[in-house]
């Protein structure tokens, strides 16, 4: 195939074809594209130098730990998406009171001996610091 029908195949220039034939230009990710559809070959055979398809990434396979975990679900990805919009609405102040509260939350998940008394604990420990009848 000569450049002429590359050119009209892509609409790319022919000088510009020629550049990243000699190796002088680098194309963008889009223009491979654009080649390989005028060659009619696959995006992979132009960036791969086996005969065959290569073989696919090692994906490790999902155990019952992994599919128990938060954000692998199409639901996780919209909590994700409406937490995104909603931050972005909060004063710089709110967004880091808030991960206080999270990072707090977390951590007390994380303790093997949390649950509701180390509940009611940190929250008496929190009004003996502020007393109801004390306003800040």
């Amino acid at each position: 195939m000569s450049h002429g029908d590359i050119e009209k195949r892509t609409g790319l220039l022919r000088c510009y074809v020629s550049r990243v034939e000699n190796g002088h230009t680098i194309p963008a990710l889009s223009t491979l594209e654009k080649f390989a559809r005028a060659l009619e070959v696959p995006l992979y055979q132009l960036l791969y130098d086996g005969n065959s398809a290569p073989p696919p990434p090692n994906s490790r396979p999902v155990n019952s730990s992994q599919a128990a975990s938060w954000g692998i679900h199409r639901r996780d990805a919209r909590m994700l998406d409406r937490m995104r919009l909603l931050l972005g609405r909060m004063s710089a102040r709110d967004r880091g009171t808030l991960l206080v509260v999270a990072a707090k939350l977390a951590a007390r998940k994380g303790r093997s001996s949390a649950g509701p008394k180390g509940i009611k604990k940190e929250a008496a420990g929190t009004e003996a610091a502020n007393p109801p009848d004390s306003q800040p």
